[in-house]
Protein backbone atom coordinates (compact mmCIF):
# COMPACT_ATOMS: atom_id res chain seq x y z
CA UNK A 1 0.00 0.00 0.00
CA UNK A 2 1.26 3.50 -0.72
CA UNK A 3 1.31 5.70 2.39
CA UNK A 4 1.98 9.27 1.73
CA UNK A 5 5.81 10.74 2.29
CA UNK A 6 7.00 7.80 3.14
CA UNK A 7 9.75 5.40 1.73
CA UNK A 8 8.48 3.60 -1.46
CA UNK A 9 10.68 2.38 -3.98
CA UNK A 10 14.39 2.15 -4.14
CA UNK A 11 16.48 1.27 -7.42
CA UNK A 12 20.02 0.35 -7.95
CA UNK A 13 22.23 0.36 -11.58
CA UNK A 14 23.54 -3.00 -12.18
CA UNK A 15 26.32 -4.02 -14.78
CA UNK A 16 25.29 -7.67 -14.69
CA UNK A 17 21.17 -7.66 -14.56
CA UNK A 18 20.34 -11.13 -15.62
CA UNK A 19 23.30 -12.51 -12.85
CA UNK A 20 21.91 -9.90 -10.05
CA UNK A 21 18.32 -11.63 -10.60
CA UNK A 22 19.85 -15.04 -10.41
CA UNK A 23 21.61 -14.09 -7.20
CA UNK A 24 18.23 -12.24 -5.38
CA UNK A 25 16.09 -15.24 -6.75
CA UNK A 26 18.68 -18.03 -5.08
CA UNK A 27 19.48 -16.29 -1.80
CA UNK A 28 16.20 -13.87 -1.01
CA UNK A 29 13.79 -16.01 -3.56
CA UNK A 30 12.69 -12.67 -4.86
CA UNK A 31 10.85 -12.94 -8.19
CA UNK A 32 11.32 -9.98 -11.24
CA UNK A 33 8.93 -8.56 -13.74
CA UNK A 34 11.10 -7.12 -16.74
CA UNK A 35 10.46 -3.95 -18.17
CA UNK A 36 12.54 -4.03 -21.19
CA UNK A 37 16.26 -5.71 -21.27
CA UNK A 38 17.26 -3.09 -19.16
CA UNK A 39 15.25 -2.68 -16.22
CA UNK A 40 13.90 -5.35 -13.72
CA UNK A 41 11.56 -4.79 -11.34
CA UNK A 42 11.26 -6.34 -7.99
CA UNK A 43 8.12 -6.07 -5.12
CA UNK A 44 7.21 -7.44 -1.43
CA UNK A 45 10.20 -7.64 -0.17
CA UNK A 46 9.72 -4.85 2.43
CA UNK A 47 10.07 -1.80 0.22
CA UNK A 48 9.65 -2.31 -3.38
CA UNK A 49 12.23 -2.07 -6.77
CA UNK A 50 14.14 -2.46 -9.27
CA UNK A 51 17.71 -3.06 -11.35
CA UNK A 52 18.66 -0.58 -13.77
CA UNK A 53 21.51 -1.60 -16.58
CA UNK A 54 24.43 0.56 -15.50
CA UNK A 55 28.28 0.05 -15.54
CA UNK A 56 27.78 1.66 -11.86
CA UNK A 57 27.46 0.41 -8.63
CA UNK A 58 26.08 1.20 -5.25
CA UNK A 59 28.51 0.76 -2.02
CA UNK A 60 29.05 2.67 1.10
CA UNK A 61 32.94 3.65 0.50
CA UNK A 62 30.93 6.22 -2.48
CA UNK A 63 28.76 7.39 -0.36
CA UNK A 64 25.51 4.98 -0.38
CA UNK A 65 23.01 4.36 1.31
CA UNK A 66 22.57 0.77 2.61
CA UNK A 67 19.83 -1.40 2.87
CA UNK A 68 20.25 -3.81 4.96
CA UNK A 69 18.32 -7.75 5.37
CA UNK A 70 17.08 -8.98 8.51
CA UNK A 71 18.04 -12.88 9.07
CA UNK A 72 16.53 -15.02 12.10
CA UNK A 73 20.02 -17.74 11.16
CA UNK A 74 22.70 -15.18 10.15
CA UNK A 75 25.11 -17.75 9.22
CA UNK A 76 22.91 -19.81 6.98
CA UNK A 77 22.14 -16.62 5.31
CA UNK A 78 26.05 -15.95 4.35
CA UNK A 79 26.01 -19.51 3.56
CA UNK A 80 23.47 -18.95 0.87
CA UNK A 81 25.11 -15.19 0.18
CA UNK A 82 28.51 -16.82 -0.93
CA UNK A 83 27.19 -20.40 -2.46
CA UNK A 84 25.51 -18.04 -5.12
CA UNK A 85 28.09 -15.66 -6.07
CA UNK A 86 28.09 -12.69 -3.60
CA UNK A 87 31.23 -11.50 -1.74
CA UNK A 88 31.74 -10.64 1.95
CA UNK A 89 33.20 -7.33 2.14
CA UNK A 90 32.67 -7.43 5.72
CA UNK A 91 32.76 -10.70 8.14
CA UNK A 92 30.01 -10.81 10.70
CA UNK A 93 30.53 -8.37 13.45
CA UNK A 94 28.83 -7.38 16.56
CA UNK A 95 27.00 -4.13 17.47
CA UNK A 96 24.91 -3.16 20.17
CA UNK A 97 21.59 -5.15 19.64
CA UNK A 98 22.87 -8.19 17.32
CA UNK A 99 25.29 -8.71 14.52
CA UNK A 100 25.65 -8.17 10.88
CA UNK A 101 27.53 -8.75 8.14
CA UNK A 102 28.01 -6.47 4.75
CA UNK A 103 27.81 -8.02 1.24
CA UNK A 104 28.38 -7.22 -2.50
CA UNK A 105 26.38 -9.18 -5.22
CA UNK A 106 27.61 -9.79 -8.74
CA UNK A 107 27.15 -6.51 -9.85
CA UNK A 108 28.99 -5.06 -6.95
CA UNK A 109 25.96 -3.56 -5.34
CA UNK A 110 26.64 -3.79 -1.40
CA UNK A 111 24.35 -4.68 0.62
CA UNK A 112 24.22 -5.99 4.96
CA UNK A 113 22.17 -8.58 6.41
CA UNK A 114 22.02 -8.17 10.58
CA UNK A 115 20.80 -10.43 13.41
CA UNK A 116 19.80 -10.16 17.01
CA UNK A 117 22.08 -13.21 17.81
CA UNK A 118 25.23 -14.52 16.61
Amino acid sequence: MNTHEKLNYVEFPAKDLEATKAFFTAVFSWSFVDYGPDYAAFADQGLDGGFFRADACSQTSNGAALLVFYSSDIHQTLSKVTANGGVIVREIFDFPGGCRFHFTEPSGNEFAVWSEKR
